[in-house]
């Protein structure tokens, strides 16, 4: 079964998310601080991270992301934010994909599927 993690600090997106994914079959770690998250990476080994950009920490989503990548985790991640406006910061383009949020998440699951059936690239 597919592992996946939710960073984000909007708690009702957060439950929302968990829930959604839970019920597609899903094995699902949630945190609402990114630092929680990412301590918890390397133990929980997700397939694919689904990452808010505008985060309350430290730097935000995309300071988790650099790290992320940083420490070379073979994980997939998806950055999920509502301004489309970050789709153009060339910062984001280390992601494995870039999602605009919605009240449908037929494309946040989409992607999540896809990515998680995807082997992660080595860099």
């Amino acid at each position: 079964m597919p592992r996946v993690m939710i960073i984000e600090d909007e708690v009702n997106l957060l439950n929302l998310y968990k829930d959604e994914l839970e019920d597609e079959g899903y094995e699902v770690e949630a945190f609402s601080d990114g630092n929680r998250g990412l301590a918890r990476l390397e133990e929980f080994k997700p397939d694919v991270v689904v990452l808010d950009i505008k985060l309350n920490s430290v730097g935000g989503g995309l300071e988790i992301l650099r790290e992320m990548k940083s420490r070379r985790q073979r994980t997939q991640v998806i950055l999920n934010s509502a301004y489309s406006t970050y789709k153009d910061d060339f910062t984001t383009w280390i992601a494995d994909a870039y999602v605009i949020k919605s009240s449908d998440l037929r494309e946040l699951k989409n992607k999540i599927k896809e990515l998680s059936q995807t082997p992660p690239s080595k860099s």
